[in-house]
């Protein structure tokens, strides 16, 4: 059937490809879509890893059907992880196959029942459980909080094929170019750090020791669930993985700012001339009002140098630089320096506000830390150049 892809002997790609979502998580822009892979191992038994989300159930059903034929049945769903982007047609497979025995740990039980009131025929295993399918033979590796409590990884150990989940994975539809040399990696590169900055980044340290974890195994191939399958170069993912979770950076900087009335975007001008005067080569301008903070985060979590910049709106930060805060802070964002600008009119609060954040101990400072009243005057703006110097031979260091 088209669109069930093998990915070696016995092992098939039958995922799908979503570009009508919008919004992933109903959050994160999804420009070219998204995919939603799902495996199918045969040996004597049959076993599926992973579902696909709901809304594409008939196709998927189509694609499995055509690899398992009449009379002969999946024996096995094995849940790496419950979100419903990966287990949203597992009720679906069930009424196709009543006997089918679902596959996770205690708390993929759990959630088993709590999402889809499913208790019966499911098997739990321990972190290094195995199943053998007569010829295949699975095994389950724990790695919690990448980036559920329940997440498992599947290893196919005849085979060297590692089904990752959400680890590794990155955004956009794959359209039936599945794997790593077919497709246009330097596209899905940024794809794969927006996907890492937006949801995985929170939980950098429990990536790091599930790839502590995973060094043990010889991997030949990469199937995550979502963005393609790494079958000529798997270790790149790894390596990219490993950098970011180690919140490694590369000399840039980040300069996002709000202005409501063009004051403070005249301040992020000269700090932005100032940079370029000084010889920085990378730097990434985002207007938080206009750019999604997505693609923001993608250059923050890449650049070793950051500059915020904020009016004071009602006393406090601009609501959407409030946001962007908010989500830095609780993705527990280190090892980068950090400017901060503002303005403000009849009260001050936005730059004390940057600047608490900056301050929060996992970031550098970098001063001067300028605040204008009204309209920069020619010392704020002189303020503005010093700010971009400083920062400039900071993350040279």
């Amino acid at each position: 059937m088209r669109g069930v892809i093998p990915i070696s002997e016995n092992i098939f790609w039958v995922g799908v490809n979503d570009h009508e979502t919008d919004l992933f998580e109903a959050i994160w822009p999804l420009p070219r879509g998204v995919s939603y892979n799902s495996y199918l191992v045969m040996g004597e038994k049959v076993a599926v890893i992973d579902s696909v989300k709901g809304s594409f159930l008939n196709h998927y059903v189509e694609k499995i059907r055509s690899l398992v034929g009449i009379g002969r049945k999946v024996d096995y769903i094995v849940v790496n992880h419950m979100e419903p982007d990966h287990s949203g047609a597992i009720t679906a497979l069930r009424q196709m196959f009543p006997d089918v025995k679902i596959i996770g740990n205690k708390k993929t039980a759990e959630f088993l029942r709590d999402f889809y009131r499913l208790t019966e025929n499911v098997i739990t295993v321990e972190d290094g459980g195995t199943i053998d399918l007569g010829g295949p033979r699975l095994k389950f590796v724990f790695t919690p909080m990448v980036h559920w409590p329940e997440t498992i990884v599947t290893y196919e150990e005849t085979q060297k094929v590692l089904f990752s989940c959400d680890a590794f994975g990155g955004f956009g539809a794959l359209d039936d170019r599945i794997f790593d040399d077919e497709v246009d990696l330097a596209y899905y590169q940024d794809e794969f750090l927006r996907y890492y900055s937006n949801i995985v980044g929170r939980y950098s340290e429990m990536v790091q020791r599930a790839i502590t974890k995973l060094k043990g195994l010889p991997i030949a191939v990469i199937a995550p669930s979502h963005g393609p399958i790494w079958r000529k170069n798997p270790s790149h993912i790894v390596t990219l993985y490993d950098r970011w979770s180690r919140h490694e950076t590369e000399e840039g900087v980040t300069l996002v700012y709000a202005s409501m009335y063009g004051n403070t975007r005249r301040m992020m001008e000269a700090i932005s001339l100032s940079l370029a005067d000084e010889g920085v080569e990378k730097v990434r301008v985002h207007d938080i009002s206009r750019t999604h903070i997505s693609f923001v985060l993608v250059d923050i979590w890449r650049f070793r140098g950051m500059i915020f910049g904020s009016p004071t709106y009602n006393t406090t930060l601009f609501p959407l630089m409030q946001n962007l805060v908010d989500v830095l802070r609780n993705d527990e964002l280190k090892n980068r320096y950090i400017g901060v600008f503002g303005s403000y009119s009849w009260s001050k609060g936005a730059v004390s506000a940057l600047h608490d954040f900056a301050c929060c101990g996992r970031l550098t400072l970098v001063e001067p830390v300028v605040e204008s009243k009204c309209a920069p005057t020619e010392t704020d703006i002189e303020q503005c150049v010093l700010l971009g110097k400083n920062m400039a031979c900071a993350i040279r260091k």
